[in-house]
């Protein structure tokens, strides 16, 4: 007889529609709330996780933030609860800058434009 086990990560998707303002780089987004876990199989079946951690990133620029552990566990259970920034600890800063000034006209914008749309000069 014998046993086909193994131990894997895995991670889960939950729903959440909670749109924000971004602190990383001031563009409106929503928050990608999931959670990764270790995994141990019997089998090819799941029997046991543990190590859970939940994590949010923005759709904006992709920042990944580290959720409380009490509401995390919140909206795994389906509870639709407002993520506030008290709740959350940066790890990760997304890829976009926060502003750039044309050098040429002085002209200040958040978004990421290979030229100034004010004086047409590349950034």
């Amino acid at each position: 007889m014998f046993f086909i086990m193994g131990i894997n990560q895995g991670r889960k998707d939950f729903q959440n529609d909670q749109l924000v303002i971004c602190e990383h780089c001031g563009s409106y987004g929503r928050y990608q709330v999931f959670m990764t876990y270790m995994c141990l199989s019997l089998f090819f079946i799941p029997c046991f996780k543990w190590n859970r951690q939940y994590y949010v990133r923005t759709t904006c620029c992709n920042t990944v933030y580290a959720l409380d552990p009490e509401v995390g566990k919140r909206i795994a259970r389906g509870e639709n609860i407002e993520i506030l920034p008290r709740n959350l600890t940066q790890i990760q800063a997304g890829c976009k800058s926060r502003i750039k000034t044309c050098e040429n006209c002085g002209f200040e914008t958040q978004e990421n434009f290979e030229f100034c749309p004010k004086c047409g000069k590349k950034f």
